[in-house]
């Protein structure tokens, strides 16, 4: 295929002739084993283990542990998440045009397995009398190095998906292994912290081991080995399909305007930008979300660490939820309109148990229905968002063909940078968001359940729930103006000749 010249608007049609020829073999192509889709599902448990960590610990240890004040805090999640940010894209766009005997995305997967596992750990050891200023350039550094090198892994692997499979609906099982790993891997460090770790660093001056900096050290031990074994796990087993995948497009002069110039053409896409502006909304969400999570669990609620263990044990189910839900709703009735749908549902429903406990119409805390309440209604809200995440995820993977008739390139990279490049870029400030939640509410930092007070434990609710629900409104809006479904799926992969 010679280099790519067509401007932005060049005919589909006329590029799928050119590159139709180098699709022939894609028929000889074996069919995805079980070990290859297990191995490539098992690589998410990486993903999930440091999704986990900074959503739901990062700021409650530093914070209420460590003692650094929550909106430094805040800020350095946000500037470590910005400075990720920019690799996305970076990494994307490199392992679309690597050339290797390793295929272009393998090599990326291999070499982050050492840097980003113990980069991990030593966020969760920070060094003794640092101060505040010292302990915020730990946490800011340390939070850069993980999340740019888990970003090597990520961002390549989560490229297969496009070339492992070209069928709209195999596409969405994929993803829903993925995403099942994910959480189900991330959560299970998540519940060993709650039933095991937290209760086992209960002493004599800490009579809660969630405020016991030990723990915590341990955990970033535990969860730097799953990262590790996850990331080769996967890199070994979809290493056979390397001579299957798509090629990297000639070679051609790189320059950083030419470079721009492929990227923006690339994500110049009616349907992506509508994704882009929904992933925007959807990631200041996800932050402020988690980011009060578990001071909705130990505060809000008034959950021990065993109830806060189970609620997230509650989460396997959820996965489970998603897991079946996501192929499920992509068959019968497409990803776009199943996504909206369960968006609708889960999204609506999420704040309604704080509603409710806000209106006072849940009986007091500590009662078992309370406890059931929550769990029971997390599980099915958590299932839900699992399937919608699923399903938006398939959405983006189905954009190649399209951006691939009109530009002659497979940027399979250069979406799933773009799209993680948002999260990353605007989930920092929801964090922070949810930081200003916390002093606008006067809660104070580094206390226990016992001293904070019952007004800034109210506020802290009244002030989240009408502010997560308009970003999650807005989000299921913008999704409306995605266009492709699996007619025009197929209708792109019959002009590219696959």
């Amino acid at each position: 295929m010679e280099p790519q010249t067509d401007p932005l608007h060049s005919n589909p049609d006329r590029v799928a002739e050119r590159i139709m020829p180098k699709r022939d073999v894609r028929s000889e192509v074996p069919p995805l084993g079980r070990a290859t889709k297990l191995s490539f599902g098992i690589g998410a448990v990486a993903g999930g283990v440091t999704t986990g960590a900074f959503d739901f610990f990062l700021l409650i240890f530093y914070s209420q542990v460590v003692g650094l004040d929550a909106r430094l805090v805040g800020i350095a999640i946000l500037l470590a998440l910005i400075f990720d940010a920019v690799s996305d894209p970076v990494v994307g766009y490199w392992s679309d045009n690597f050339k290797s005997g390793w295929g272009r995305r393998h090599p990326f997967m291999y070499a982050s397995a050492i840097p980003v596992s113990i980069s991990f750990f030593f966020l969760w050891a920070p060094p003794e009398n640092f101060g505040q200023v010292g302990l915020f350039w730990y946490v800011l550094i340390l939070a850069i190095i993980v999340r740019t090198t888990v970003t090597f892994y990520r961002t390549p692997s989560s490229a297969l998906v496009p070339d492992l499979t070209s069928d709209y609906d195999e596409r969405t099982r994929l993803f829903s292994l993925r995403f099942f790993f994910a959480w189900t891997g991330g959560n299970a460090l998540t519940v060993l912290m709650f039933f095991i770790l937290f209760p086992a660093f209960v002493t004599e001056s800490i009579s809660d081991g969630r405020f016991n900096k030990e723990a915590y050290i341990l955990y970033g031990l535990i969860g730097s080995a799953m990262i590790f074994l996850s990331i080769i796990i996967s890199s070994v087993g979809t290493h056979s399909r390397i001579p299957y995948l798509k090629s990297p497009p000639p070679n051609r002069p790189m320059t950083i305007k030419g470079i721009f110039g492929e990227v923006f053409e690339t994500l110049a896409n009616r349907s992506f930008i509508a994704l882009f502006i929904a992933a925007l909304i959807g990631a200041v969400a996800s932050g402020v979300a988690a980011g009060l999570s578990l001071y909705f669990f130990t505060y809000f609620w008034g959950f021990t660490e065993i109830q806060t263990g189970m609620v997230f044990l509650g989460t396997f189910v959820a996965a489970a939820i998603g897991f079946v839900l996501a192929p499920l709703v992509s068959r019968k009735i497409g990803k776009k309109r199943g996504a909206m749908i369960v968006g609708l549902i889960a999204f609506g429903g999420a704040p309604l148990p704080i509603v409710l406990r806000l209106l006072d119409l849940l009986p007091p805390n500590g009662t078992p229905f309370v406890f059931w309440f929550v769990t029971i209604t997390n599980v099915i809200d958590v299932g839900l968002i699992i399937c919608f995440q699923i399903l938006f995820a398939s959405m983006i993977a189905d954009l190649v063909e399209e951006s691939e008739l009109k530009t002659g390139r497979r940027s399979a990279g250069v979406f799933t940078a773009a799209e993680t490049f948002v999260k990353k870029s605007v989930q920092g400030f929801g964090v922070l968001a949810a930081t200003m939640v916390l002093t606008i509410a006067q809660f104070p930092t580094g206390a226990d359940v016992e001293q904070v007070p019952d007004e800034a434990i109210w506020k802290m609710g009244a002030y989240y729930v009408p502010l997560v629900l308009c970003l999650w409104l807005s989000m299921i809006a913008v999704i409306s103006r995605y266009r492709i479904d699996k007619n025009v799926h197929e209708e792109n992969l019959r002009k590219l000749g696959m």
